[in-house]
Order: structure tokens, then sequence, then C-alpha cells
């Protein structure tokens, strides 16, 4: 019997990407760098936690900031304290509308998704659901 492709052994991910007309945009890597940064308390390791340099990851942070009414992220400048960064209240609520957004589209697609990864070639069948004996 024929092994199936490792990457069709792993359940479908779904990446999400909202374009905000031509000049703006979020998705799964500024979502998950707005993650990293929360976690850190850095712009720096933020980065590095995602195989990402700090200047790529400043960025996205300077893009973000940008990009919406108010800044998402605030730093500081490091020194002899250090600097930091965190996510501002505005960016908390962009982080977590955009992951909810993400599981209400995942959870409203989830036929689909499973159509689509059926008509793919070498996808795993799942077993036919077999009426028990009497």
């Amino acid at each position: 019997m024929k092994e199936s492709r490792p990457e069709m052994q792993s359940p479908p991910r779904l990446r999400l990407r909202i374009l905000f007309g031509t000049d703006a945009m979020l998705g799964p890597g500024k979502a998950d760098l707005l993650e990293q940064i929360r976690e850190t308390g850095s712009i720096a390791a933020a980065g590095r936690a995602m195989a990402m340099s700090y200047k790529r990851a400043w960025s996205l942070v300077e893009e973000m900031n940008h990009a919406f009414r108010a800044p998402l992220v605030d730093s500081s400048r490091g020194g002899a304290r250090g600097g930091g960064a965190h996510l501002t209240e505005t960016g908390e609520e962009v982080l977590a509308n955009y992951r909810a957004l993400e599981d209400t589209i995942a959870e409203a697609g989830a036929d689909r998704i499973e159509t689509l990864r059926g008509l793919l070639r070498d996808a795993p069948v799942s077993p036919p659901d077999i009426p028990e004996e009497k």
C-alpha cells in the first residue's frame, strides 16, 4: 500500500491574510510577532524567536504602528536598565480580533476544508462509518 506524504498526515492549517486597501495588511506573521512581543517584552527577542532579524521585526512593528489609528506596540530604547516593548491596548485588541476571526473562519469553513483535502492527490482517507453488527 502506498504511504501518504508526511505533509498529508497533519491537519490542514488555515492562514488568514487581511488586506486593507493597498497599503496595510495583517496576516499570520504579524500576529505571531505581536504574540511574541507580548510574551518576551522585546522586539529583538520576538524576532529571534521567529528566526527574524531585529531589523525585519522592527520594520513590521513600524508598519503596523503606522497602519492603525493608534500604535500596536510601544517600545523604549535600551540603556542601563535595558529597553523593552509591550502591546498597547489597541495592539491587544487587534491581536484578539485577528485570532477570533481565524477561529470563526476555521470553524465555518471546516467542511469545505475537508472537502478540498479529500480532493488532494495522496490524501489520507478517513475510514467510513460502519454500523456495528447486532
